[in-house]
């Protein structure tokens, strides 16, 4: 449930982990004038496949623009969704969970080239992760360990997660990580560990066991103690079982059975989430908070940040970078699954953050957005901003 972060570019793909960015270059102060952000909302309600989205945008922390459009519900029914609703998040969990496994590094709790087979002994022992004593947390982060995924059952051509193997439509089944993992036992390993950058949701479903047996608290704990609190993250929790869900009025989302029919996934098995394939609901706030916190390095020391933010030799970013209109540098971060996508844009100085979340009616693959257009709208509102946009297909 993850997509890719183009370097520079407002372009939006599945297959690369969220908390594998780019290193930021020069930053761009500021602009004085701020767009319309429900203009930005109502032009993507537009698309194909949209049923509502919510967007809010920040600088400095302060919001300078939310906006809402399309329904809460399929066919313009319920109302529009509150511009300040939750929203699942999907795997913009990651970067928090990679986050709190460094904060643990930092304290001296383990060491980032400390094995899998040491922290989690039960992998070892029930056979779950082949090459478990040589795997390391640096390799999960990264997404280099060659641990197959758990939640697609065959990838996408670019290496990219595919359709879930599971039936999205189990609403009630309790799975715990563990058999998340087990899922993952039969499928071919994608590499020596440490050799390639190969996405796979199993890694973060594993760290986010590490940081429980790490501390003896479970991961919403962590979480909610080591970043929701301290950054004012309020209405930020962790999803962790059947039947957590979003609370408050929000947007629901459909996927298609197999027959062709729509089918409400708002209550989207919160136990399948969790750690790997991203269990947070937020808030634009909230989401842009902590983007905000970890991009000015106010979360790790930057020797650790670099596990995170460090380009890999084969990193399958593209070549191709482009900068907005106005001359600003932005980055994105995000994730999909069935029902819905999210994803977060911030500038490379942490200064701006533009949040969205769109609730579909067809499978996320089939939905394209053009997301730089809304970042130009909001934070390049001159008439002369009229540069091409690159859409945005998001794939898994």
């Amino acid at each position: 449930m993850n997509v890719r972060p183009p370097l520079r570019r407002a372009g939006l793909a599945a297959g690369v982990a969220v908390v594998m960015m780019a290193s930021a270059g020069p930053a761009t102060a500021a602009p004085a004038e701020t767009g319309n952000v429900q203009k930005a909302m109502e032009e993507l309600a537009g698309v194909p496949g949209v049923v509502g989205v919510v967007g809010g945008a920040y600088v400095d922390g302060r919001p300078v623009g939310l906006g809402s459009a399309g329904s809460r519900l399929l066919e313009g029914r319920g109302g529009r969704i509150p511009a300040n609703a939750r929203f699942r998040i999907w795997s913009q969990t990651k970067q928090m969970v990679a986050t709190v496994v460094l904060q643990l590094v930092e304290e001296g709790r383990l060491g980032v080239d400390d094995k899998l087979g040491d922290l989690l002994p039960a992998v070892v022992e029930q056979d779950l992760v082949t090459r478990a004593d040589e795997i390391t947390v640096r390799q999960m982060l990264r997404h280099t360990s060659g641990i197959p995924d758990w939640y697609s059952g065959k990838p996408n051509p670019d290496g990219s997660e595919g359709d879930p193997s599971f039936d999205v439509f189990d609403f009630t089944t309790h799975y715990r990580p563990l058999d998340l993992v087990r899922w993952s036992r039969g499928r071919p390993r994608t590499g020596e560990p440490g050799e390639k950058w190969s996405y796979s949701n199993t890694n973060h479903t594993l760290l986010g066991l590490i940081i429980e047996r790490s501390t003896g608290h479970d991961l919403a704990t962590e979480l909610r103690t080591r970043l929701f609190d301290p950054l004012g993250m309020t209405k930020s929790y962790l999803m962790v079982k059947p039947p957590d869900g979003v609370k408050g009025p929000h947007g629901h989302g459909y996927h298609p059975d197999a027959g062709g029919g729509l089918r409400d996934v708002d209550r989207f098995n919160a136990s399948l989430a969790g750690a790997g394939a991203g269990g947070v609901v937020s808030t634009t706030h909230d989401v842009s908070a902590f983007n905000r916190a970890f991009t000015q390095g106010k979360l790790l020391p930057p020797e650790l940040q670099r596990v995170l933010t460090d380009r890999l030799p084969n990193d399958p970013q593209p070549s191709s970078e482009s900068r907005g209109s106005c001359g600003d540098d932005f980055y994105i971060t995000g994730g999909s699954a069935p029902g819905s996508i999210a994803m977060t844009f911030y500038s490379a100085d942490g200064r701006r953050q533009l949040a969205m979340s769109f609730t579909l009616s067809v499978k996320p693959s089939a939905v394209e957005l053009d997301v730089s257009k809304a970042v130009e709208t909001v934070f390049c509102p001159s008439p002369s901003a009229a540069t091409p946009h690159p859409s945005a297909r998001v794939r898994g």
